[in-house]
């Protein structure tokens, strides 16, 4: 075992030893639901898409999102072939049903800080909700350790494409409402 894995095995032992609790058992699941095929974020960019006001901002979070599972499920995940912790470990008693996918990077935190990025890019729209949509990205990524489903390395992988494909996202579509207001504008002086 490498000393990364090591690592990774010594904080997610920490977490079950010292934060396991009836408590955390039911919220955990319940938080990383949130994050199950992807269902809340795509209603979050169907809302905004169809708010004239947050048209941007919508496609910003849809084409960061539809980046995320082509990079980490069609790419990294099967590249990188990275066996989920509880998997390594005998008789761990998953709290939700085993994954079928590989184990980096989490793709439920990639698509968390990937919305997360979005909303802090436009953070003078969307005020505190910036903050909000930050603290659930990372509830999330803590709930995928707390499940024992990803490891640390995972997390950190899936926040950091997270927050690359949610800036990628919001340049497409500054470049793309730059376009249309200048097409609108042309449009009003001829």
């Amino acid at each position: 075992m490498g000393i990364i894995q090591k690592i990774d095995f010594l904080i997610l032992n920490w977490l079950q030893k010292h934060l396991r609790g009836k408590t955390l058992d039911i919220l955990m699941p319940m938080i990383t639901a949130l994050g199950n095929g992807g269902f809340l974020f795509a209603l979050l960019t169907i809302g905004l898409l169809c708010t004239r006001r947050w048209r941007r901002e919508g496609v910003a979070v849809g084409t960061s999102l539809l980046l995320c599972p082509l990079a980490g499920n069609l790419f990294l995940k099967p590249l990188v072939g990275r066996i989920r912790p509880y998997d390594l470990v005998d008789g761990f008693q998953l709290l939700i049903k085993p994954l079928p996918d590989y184990s980096f990077p989490s793709g439920h935190t990639m698509a968390a800080f990937a919305c997360a990025g979005v909303f802090w890019h436009y953070r003078q729209m969307f005020g505190g909700w910036s903050n909000v949509m930050m603290g659930l990205a990372v509830l999330m990524g803590f709930s995928r350790l707390y499940l024992y489903v990803h490891f640390p390395t995972d997390i950190l992988g899936g926040v950091a494409l997270g927050l690359a494909l949610g800036a990628c996202g919001s340049l497409l579509a500054d470049k793309i409402s730059n376009k249309w207001a200048k097409r609108s504008e042309v449009k009003r002086t001829v």
